[in-house]
């Protein structure tokens, strides 16, 4: 269930500091990429395949780079699993704050949910060259005291 939190900026920022160091966080190996197809045309999902999502107009699957990829704009993966029962409102936002102004970079976010393993997780992707610097904001948010 998404939560409504009323709180004070700086009740928000402790409680999410609190989320970040209580997720289960995976960076994911290689580089990564979109493939786009027509919407008549559904990709195929495979074992690689992270996620598919569509608009009016295409699907887009975000597949490990290949040859046949040339050109694409080449992404780094990280993920959150979050706890059940833990307030993770407003996660998001605040992370792609924190890495805008720390890295100057924005990113994106595909969510899914998984039940059996506390509900809403979410795949981040920024530019590959920036992963290392993502990944110590988010080490650094995770070990900051509360």
């Amino acid at each position: 269930m998404v939560s409504v939190s009323v709180e004070t900026p700086e009740q928000t920022e402790a409680r999410l500091c609190g989320v970040i160091a209580q997720a289960q966080v995976v960076v994911h190996d290689g580089v990564w990429c979109f493939e786009e197809f027509p919407t008549d045309q559904a990709p195929e999902i495979t074992t690689t395949t992270l996620a598919v999502v569509r608009d009016n107009e295409s699907w887009c699957r975000l597949v490990p780079l290949g040859q046949e990829h040339d050109g694409a704009e080449r992404f780094g993966i990280f993920s959150f699993h979050f706890p059940a029962d833990l307030d993770n409102s407003g996660f998001v936002g605040w992370l792609a704050s924190q890495l805008k102004v720390k890295l100057g970079t924005g990113v994106f976010v595909i969510c899914g949910s998984n039940q059996a393993r506390g509900g809403i997780y979410d795949y981040w992707g920024c530019p590959i060259d920036l992963l290392d610097e993502a990944i110590a904001v988010v080490d650094a948010l995770r070990t900051a005291p509360i």
